[in-house]
């Protein structure tokens, strides 16, 4: 009759544990000191982790903003066309500085292209919608969690941008039916007058008429710069996510495995 106190063979000892998945590098396999393993990773354990910097941003979410962007800029000009149109052009709205009046820019921000021909401006205005929606697909693809102005104001500039392209297609033109005017305007375009020695005439009040996609894209590019300037471009910790003092750096690959074997 066996000892139950005697130790069991090498063949009925319990099971060791699975292997991993993929072998150890040389690094981890190399002991620590003369003698002494290096433990491995428990079971079930990741032998990488995941750097939340590389995370792509939703796509949803920028789908949905600029998707509403461009459903408030279509609903206010199809508005804009069927009531200024049958009713007086100019609507008060803000004690006579702030009017609804239908316009149907041809050209660019403040009239560029205005006097040119159909066919220079409008491939020209395409070709520039077009580069500028796939810069900003692009840029929202490098997006960091950390950079939330961003992260709003692109998908506002793209819905801006859709919102005057689907014009340009439609008519050839852009609907504009917001006109704002102030003295500030006036003093303004007074200085730019001298400033570039134009012709003498009298500085307009008025701020050029715009509409909802441009409300949209200044507010985007403005974000945008917050972003620029403010924005912490330092590197975020691998596992927390957040960003490390400009002072702070991480330390070399297998820096941490050649001081511990040198203990």
């Amino acid at each position: 009759m066996e000892d139950p106190n005697l130790p069991l063979p090498s063949s009925a000892s319990p099971a060791s544990p699975a292997a991993p998945d993929a072998p150890p590098s040389a690094a981890e396999a190399a002991p620590i000191a003369a003698g002494v393993p290096r433990l491995g990773p428990p079971r079930g354990a990741s032998r990488s982790t995941r750097d939340p910097s590389k995370t792509h941003p939703s796509y949803v979410f920028l789908a949905v903003v600029s998707v509403l962007t461009l459903g408030s800029d279509i609903g206010s000009k199809l508005w804009a066309e069927h009531r200024l149109e049958t009713y007086p052009p100019f609507n008060p709205i803000w004690q006579t500085h702030l009017t609804f009046t239908l316009a149907r820019n041809r050209g660019g921000a403040w009239g560029l292209l205005q006097g040119a021909s159909e066919n220079v401006r409008r491939p020209f205005f395409l070709l520039v919608s077009v580069a500028a929606i796939t810069f900003i697909v692009t840029l929202y693809r490098r997006l960091q969690p950390r950079q939330r102005a961003l992260k709003w104001g692109l998908p506002l500039v793209l819905g801006g941008a859709l919102g005057n392209v689907f014009d340009r297609i439609r008519y050839g033109w852009v609907i504009d039916f917001i006109d704002y005017k102030a003295e500030w305007v006036r003093k303004m375009n007074d200085l730019v007058g001298r400033a570039f020695g134009g012709p003498k005439t009298i500085p307009t009040d008025h701020w050029p008429t715009f509409n909802v996609a441009d409300v949209a894209i200044c507010v985007g590019v403005a974000l945008m710069a917050i972003d620029m300037f403010t924005a912490k471009r330092g590197r975020v910790h691998a596992i927390t996510g957040m960003s490390l003092p400009p002072s702070a750096s991480l330390p070399p690959p297998g820096s941490e495995r050649t001081s511990e074997s040198k203990t």
